[in-house]
């Protein structure tokens, strides 16, 4: 546990909680007042940092930093590739799919932005509306928190928490009272996003329930189902990522494609081809048009109650999702990070929008005469129920449909309470199980007492609002993930006391002695290795010691057991100068220097690290350590 980050958060939400639940009007009016004016005034802002997520995830994803791996350079994912692809979509959108995929293409088709409503024009600016809220640019401010996430912890030995991401530019202050305020400020953005979410899956299931089986929609059921629900839930968190999270996630994705592929068969299924097809057409075509448009020579209410707060909304999750997503990615590479992250989750969203979208646009034109129109207007809950009713075996399809909310509930609970654990904790991959019934049963109350009183738009809007300060931080770790990267590419750390240019011309003109590194070996290396050994008998992981060795060398030993022994060696090593001319390039004139040559055993290319610091050397002994395969005997 980071105490600090722990009993922050724990503090500020109750704090939050409190005023919502006693005063939930007011506390509605001073949250949606102050929504209003940051959306109003800095919806350009909005706009224009969403467009830059969108270039450099895909400059990095397409550059040359592509090929970095999230993890030591032979690492391997920790999922197949379906299971990690159910995963990204289970945790990213479900149940918004569920409650907007009707919902949206509806509204925006009885109240376009420009079209006539209701008309031909209005339904096909409807589909392009709901890609744009729900593709690449969404997925992007996903996919970059991940990305920076990822990229720190597993590839550069940092704790797998917000603050990482923001080392190259604040360096060693990170780890102090600014650091801890970024992850209180994540934890606390999770845990509000996430129990408004459950409060739209709560209604629509109970909303479900009461039109299908004619129980009565009560505070009470959805208590009950919160209850249910949260139960479950607990007890996958309890199972960890690599069980509960994964299980229920390929059930989830089961389940949705069963569902979206009968309303596609029993529905207009030719008409809906031909549509995904157009509606991909458009929405490639007004693709940067749309990332940047305001309204600004014709302002209306539209943009601030629909993209702007879409943007909001997406980052305000940004924390939740992009920390999922990190803790189930290690091993990939940038570029399929981006491929899988970007691209298939939007893929799938737009032929579920097209399945459920247009259909329900086609039968409110033709069968049902308006009648879904008015359903959505009325209530938004039950749109999805009484679009079903129009399609053959209504019982079955609805029953699908509470149940596959039910797991997306129950996905984003568990999923929820792992991240919000791992920023609490610092970044640990395994802790106390208590802490992580700790903050599933917290999600619960949240979730319980703000439809008890009735503060569920309140908290909403108060976490849209922390959406500012957030995409500020978000540029930043966009800043640190390009500077890191580019420099990993050229080889060089990062850091606050990394070799400065001159240092390293220095050091290919006038170069190092052997003294000069068997120096550098016992001031900074050696300080490496004891602190690596220090904390492995600190806490009684291994049996480790450090020698230094008559040549200058030093060497790392940690021994798991007879079979199951790491070391790495600091070595003074000779090697030839680069040659600027002909001559000198003859071996017999090569001119030769010395370098600060580690690396763990066994591996084949050992890195130069003369110049570096204690604190960077160290951080390359924890990765040679993260990426060890003990040789089978």
């Amino acid at each position: 546990m980071n105490p600090r980050v722990f009993w922050g958060a724990s503090i500020i939400v109750a704090l939050m909680l409190s005023s919502t639940v006693i005063a939930p009007g007011a506390s509605d009016q001073i949250f949606s007042a102050a929504q209003s004016w940051a959306i109003d005034t800095f919806g350009w802002f909005y706009v224009a940092s969403v467009a830059a997520f969108v270039v450099v995830v895909l400059v990095l994803g397409f550059g040359p930093a592509g090929r970095l791996r999230l993890g030591p350079d032979d690492s391997e994912p920790d999922f197949p590739y379906m299971s990690w692809l159910a995963m990204l979509f289970a945790a990213g959108m479900g149940i918004g799919l569920m409650y907007f995929g009707v919902a949206e293409p509806v509204q925006h088709y009885i109240s376009p932005p420009e079209a006539e409503p209701g008309t031909i024009l209005a339904a096909r600016e409807a589909m392009a509306i709901t890609f744009h809220h729900y593709g690449i640019h969404a997925w992007a401010i996903y996919a970059l928190v991940g990305l920076s996430l990822a990229y720190f912890s597993y590839r550069r030995g940092l704790p797998l928490t917000l603050r990482s991401g923001l080392h190259p530019i604040l360096g060693k202050r990170i780890h102090g009272p600014m650091g801890d305020a970024i992850d209180i400020f994540a934890v606390c953005g999770t845990v509000f996003g996430v129990s408004t979410s459950l409060g739209f899956g709560v209604s629509q299931m109970t909303a479900g329930l009461a039109y299908n089986y004619g129980l009565a929609d009560t505070i009470s059921l959805q208590v009950g189902v919160i209850v249910v629900v949260m139960g479950a839930a607990t007890l996958s968190v309890l199972s960890g990522a690599d069980r509960g999270v994964r299980r229920l996630s390929e059930l989830n994705l089961t389940l949705a494609v069963l569902l979206m592929l009968f309303v596609m068969l029993w529905g207009p299924t030719l008409f809906l081809l031909n549509a995904l097809v157009q509606n991909f057409g458009l929405y490639l075509d007004h693709f940067i048009q749309r990332t940047f448009t305001l309204y600004a020579y014709e302002p209306r209410a539209w943009m601030a109650d629909w993209t702007l707060f879409y943007w909001a909304w997406w980052i305000a999750w940004s924390p939740f999702v992009g920390m999922f997503i990190a803790r189930i990615s290690r091993g990939r590479t940038i570029r399929e990070f981006v491929v899988g992250v970007l691209f298939v989750p939007a893929g799938f969203t737009f032929l579920w929008m097209t399945v459920f979208g247009n259909t329900a646009i086609a039968l409110d034109l033709g069968a049902a005469h308006g009648a879904i129109a008015k359903a959505v207007d009325a209530n938004l809950s039950t749109a999805l129920f009484k679009f079903l009713a129009y399609l053959p075996g209504a019982g079955f399809t609805s029953a699908l449909a509470i149940t596959l909310v039910a797991v997306f509930f129950i996905t984003s609970a568990d999923s929820g309470a792992l991240v919000i654990d791992t920023l609490a904790s610092g970044g640990a991959d395994e802790t106390p199980r208590w802490q992580r019934v700790y903050w599933c049963l917290l999600l619960g109350v949240t979730a319980t007492l703000l439809l008890l009183a009735g503060g569920l738009g309140a908290l909403q809007t108060a976490t849209l609002l922390a959406a500012l300060p957030f995409c500020i931080i978000m540029l930043l770790l966009a800043v640190g993930l390009v500077r890191q990267t580019t420099a990993d590419l050229e080889g060089v750390a990062i850091s606050e006391d990394a070799p400065a240019v001159t240092e390293r011309l220095k050091r290919l003109f006038v170069p190092a002695s052997k003294s000069d590194i068997t120096r550098q070996i016992a001031d900074n290396g050696m300080p490496a290795l004891e602190t690596v050994r220090d904390a492995m008998l600190e806490e009684g992981w291994a049996e480790s010691d450090v020698q230094r060795q008559e040549d200058g060398a030093a060497v790392l030993t940690i021994r798991f057991g007879p079979e199951r022994v790491f070391r790495y060696h600091l070595t003074p090593r000779s090697r030839p100068l680069a040659a600027y001319t002909a001559l000198e390039a003859s071996e017999s004139r090569r001119s030769h220097g010395w370098i600060m040559s580690g690396g763990s055993e066994g591996q084949q290319r050992k890195r130069d690290l003369t110049g570096l610091s204690t604190e960077q050397i160290t951080h390359d002994i924890l990765l040679h350590l993260e990426g060890w395969r003990p040789v089978a005997p």
